[in-house]
């Protein structure tokens, strides 16, 4: 399995803040690009921002094949989205600028985000380890003490009180034994929880189950088509209103972040799949809940030059803000995303993250280009 080599520089930027490099949070530092987007903007600049940059495990693990090559089946609902041509990006956000337009091909996408109860079907049949469960090879980590090699993967602990939101050290903790199965760390668990989406999942595990059900993770130009949901130029993708009818229409942060989040939609953290109104699509949470990995690298002037038809991302992926770092592109917001932050919530807006990088707000969805077999 290739990794890539991490300089002293950035072992010393990332690996000593959080438990010593396990994990790292990525700038969502966006220009101001005119005076009338600078409120916007700021909102959205501050020096890091946890939708914009998932907590990075920093396990320095390439990507690689999946060891099985039989299928299974998830048993997931599917709806067939019809290909048409749509504009897509942003203007609110630099890297999800020139908005331009797109056409895909039809494809099949899942109804809900893949759930705990799909992932544990999915590992039973393959033993499969995801990478938050895996050992940490002291050779990626040469400044960090033994025993702080512990596998395990981010989770969202808000602080007591109000704080700072240029330092996000405050409000995520590296949990040792956090995974999938453990949410929340030791001690926690999924039962009850079968419905909610599976988290703490980077993107080799989303492409190992994707391959296992016979299916494929999204292209970034797809999942937007579906999740505007037919609505063309709205600006959030359930439409221009934050609050349409005075009701939370996604599972996104309210109150004041980090410490406090009055919970208006109805749920603190992860809901459960089919918790609100489904799109135009019939789609259902794809804004806020969970980030949701796609298959395209990150390259944020990859709007300038990307292909009018299916594009599927650049060859390579290269963020300024930390170039070391293989990343995909990650779509859709979390239960963290709100007006004081973070807005990735608004409509063709984006997020990244390293490969390796799993946190309790990360999850997937999957796409077919076949019809699924009937049940």
């Amino acid at each position: 399995m290739k990794r890539y080599n991490m300089t002293v520089s950035y072992v010393n930027r990332t690996i000593i803040p959080l438990l010593s490099g396990l994990t790292l949070l990525v700038s969502c530092n966006q220009q101001k690009s005119d005076s009338r987007q600078s409120n916007s903007l700021s909102k959205d600049s501050t020096a890091t921002c946890v939708a914009h940059g998932i907590p990075s495990r920093m396990a320095a693990i390439s990507e690689s094949e999946a060891s099985h090559n039989f299928l299974g089946a998830d048993d997931a609902s599917m709806i067939y989205i019809a290909g048409s041509t749509f504009q897509m990006g942003s203007k609110d956000f630099a890297d999800a600028t020139p908005v331009h337009e797109v056409t895909v091909d039809g494809f099949w996408m899942d109804e809900h985000e893949v759930t705990n109860a799909q992932f544990a079907r999915f590992v039973a049949a393959t033993g499969y380890q995801t990478v938050a469960e895996r050992p940490l090879d002291p050779k990626d980590f040469p400044n960090v003490p033994l025993d702080a090699l512990q596998p395990g993967s981010a989770v969202f602990t808000p602080p007591s009180q109000a704080v700072d939101l240029n330092n996000h050290i405050q409000w995520w903790r590296y949990v040792p034994g956090a995974s999938w199965h453990q949410p929340e760390g030791p001690g926690s668990n999924i039962k009850g929880r079968e419905d909610e989406p599976v988290v703490h999942i980077a993107y080799e595990d989303a492409e190992a189950f994707a391959k296992w059900a016979n299916k494929r993770l999204p292209t970034e130009a797809e999942w937007e088509y579906a999740a505007r949901g037919g609505k063309q130029n709205s600006k959030y993708y359930w439409g221009n209103e934050l609050k349409p009818s005075g009701k939370w229409p996604a599972n996104v942060y309210q109150g004041n972040f980090p410490s406090q989040d009055i919970a208006e939609d109805g749920y603190k953290g992860v809901a459960p799949v089919k918790s609100y109104t489904p799109n135009g699509f019939g789609l259902y949470d794809i804004d806020g809940n969970v980030w949701e990995w796609c298959s395209d690298y990150y390259r944020p002037g990859y709007y300038k030059n990307s292909p009018s038809k299916n594009p599927k991302g650049p060859n390579d992926s290269h963020d300024p803000l930390e170039p070391g770092a293989v990343k995909r592109v990650q779509r859709g917001g979390s239960f963290l995303c709100n007006e004081q932050y973070c807005e990735r919530y608004i409509a063709g807006s984006r997020g990244k993250g390293e490969i390796s990088s799993g946190s309790n707000n990360l999850g997937f969805r999957c796409v077919s280009d076949e019809a699924p077999p009937a049940k």
